[in-house]
C-alpha cells in the first residue's frame, strides 16, 4: 500500500509501483494518490488532498479526515504486506501509528523536512516506522542517530529524468513549440494555494516581458492533478498572451527550456539537474509566512541552494516576488555569461551527489525485503 499526499509524492509512488511490478509481476498495489499512480496500476482508495500551512490545511480538513478513514480502513480490509508512506508527515505519521497497532511493516519514503523545522519529529518517526528511505544525503545520519534503519537512496526525479530525450529542439517540437526560439518555462507549483498566488504573478510577468524581454516563447506546464476548470480564467488569459499551457508535461518542458521561473519545490532540483538557469519564486498566506520565518531553521528555500550551502539561484519570496524582480533576474541570466557559468558549476556538484543512485529500484528492493518475498 502506497500513500502519497501531493503531486511530487504521487510521482514517486508511481515510479515505485512501476519498479515493484517489474520485480514482482503478480503484486497488487493499493494506495492514495492521483492520475500517475492510477496509470501504472495502483488501485486508488482515494485521491490526493494536499494542503500547506495552517490556513490552507483548515480548508482541507474534512477531505483529509475522510481520506484518513479510507486509508486506515484498508489495513483491515486488505492487510497490506508493507505500508509505504511518502512524505506528507502530519497525515502519514498518524497512519503509521494505526499500522503499528495492526503489526503492518512501515517504510517511510522521503523524509519530512526535519532538518528545517520541528526536529523533535525525528524521535517520533523512529518509534513509528521500521525503515527509512531518504532522498537527501544529510538526512541519513539524522535518523541513524536514533537507531532507525535509514538509507540515502538517491532522488526519484532522476529515475524520471533518465527517460527523457535531452535534445531541446526535438522536445520543443513535441510540445508544439518553435524549435528555433528560446523557451522560458513557468512552473507555478501544484498546490492550490501556489496556483492562486503565482498564476497571476506569472501572467503579469509575461505581459511585461513582451516589452522588457522580447523574442522568447513561454510554456506553463500544470501538474497532472490540476483542476483546469478552477483556474480557467487565468489559463485563458495566459493563452491569450501566447503562453502554451499543458498538463502533466513539466519535466519534458523543463528539459526543452532555456530559462525558467519556478515555484520553490521539487521542480527547482529537476531544473538544476538538467542544467537550466532558473529563478525561484514563492508566495504563501502572510500568516503562514510569518510563522515559518520564526520556526524554519534553514537559510534557503530551494533545494539547489540548500545542497550547495550557498546562494546559487535567486529566491524571490513573498513581497520580493514581483514582476520587476523576475524580469531583472531573467535579464541577468540571459546577458551575464559568468553568472550562468558559476550557476552551472554548482549544478554539476549537486548532480554528483545523486548520479550513481537509482531511488525507485532501491526502494522496491527494500519493500520486497520487508515483505519477506526475497530468498
Amino acid at each position: 500500500m502506497i500513500v502519497a499526499g501531493e503531486t511530487s509524492g504521487e510521482l514517486y509512488g508511481a515510479l515505485l509501483a512501476e519498479a515493484l511490478k517489474k520485480k514482482v509481476p503478480q503484486i497488487r498495489v493499493i494506495g492514495i494518490g492521483g492520475e500517475r499512480m492510477q496509470a501504472v496500476g495502483v488501485e486508488l482508495l482515494s485521491g490526493i488532498a494536499s494542503a500547506f500551512g495552517l490556513t490552507e490545511a483548515l480548508s482541507s480538513l474534512k477531505t483529509l479526515k475522510e481520506t484518513f478513514r479510507k486509508a486506515s480502513g484498508a489495513f483491515r480490509a486488505y492487510r497490506p504486506s508493507v505500508l509505504i508512506l511518502i512524505d506528507y508527515p502530519d497525515f502519514n505519521l498518524r497512519l503509521a501509528a494505526e499500522a503499528r497497532k495492526q503489526n503492518i511493516p512501515v517504510l517511510y519514503y522521503v523524509s519530512p523536512q526535519v532538518w528545517a523545522w520541528r526536529q523533535g519529529r525525528v524521535k517520533k518517526i523512529a518509534k513509528l516506522v521500521d525503515r527509512m528511505a531518504v532522498i537527501l544525503p544529510f538526512e541519513e545520519q539524522i535518523y541513524r542517530d536514533t537507531g532507525l534503519d535509514a538509507e540515502f537512496v538517491g532522488h526519484p526525479i532522476l529515475d524520471e529524468m533518465r527517460q527523457i530525450q535531452p535534445d531541446k529542439k526535438t522536445l520543443k517540437a513535441e510540445l508544439g513549440l518553435d524549435p528555433d526560439i528560446q523557451l522560458i518555462s513557468l512552473l507555478p507549483g501544484s498546490r492550490p494555494h501556489e496556483l492562486e498566488r503565482l498564476l497571476p504573478l506569472l501572467l503579469d510577468t509575461v505581459k511585461r516581458s513582451v516589452h522588457d524581454l522580447p523574442g522568447y516563447q513561454y510554456c506553463l506546464p500544470l501538474a497532472p492533478n490540476t483542476n483546469l476548470i478552477q483556474y480557467k480564467t487565468l489559463i485563458d488569459a495566459l493563452q491569450h498572451e501566447g503562453v502554451t499551457v499543458s498538463k502533466g508535461r513539466s519535466l519534458k518542458t523543463l528539459a526543452a527550456s532555456d530559462y525558467a521561473v519556478i515555484a520553490s519545490g521539487t521542480a527547482t532540483l529537476q531544473a538544476a539537474l538538467l542544467g537550466l538557469p532558473l529563478v525561484v519564486v514563492y508566495k504563501v498566506f502572510p500568516l503562514t509566512f510569518w510563522l515559518a520565518k520564526r520556526i524554519v531553521k534553514v537559510k534557503y528555500a530551494s533545494l539547489v541552494n540548500i545542497l550547495s550551502k550557498r546562494k546559487v539561484v535567486r529566491e524571490l519570496l513573498q513581497e520580493d516576488a514581483t514582476v520587476e524582480n523576475i524580469i531583472l533576474e531573467l535579464k541577468r541570466m540571459v546577458s551575464d555569461t559568468a553568472y550562468r557559468t558559476e550557476m552551472q558549476k554548482a549544478y554539476d556538484d549537486v548532480r554528483k551527489i545523486f548520479a550513481a543512485k537509482h531511488a525507485s529500484d532501491r526502494v522496491s528492493e527494500m519493500v520486497i525485503e520487508m515483505a519477506g518475498w526475497k530468498k
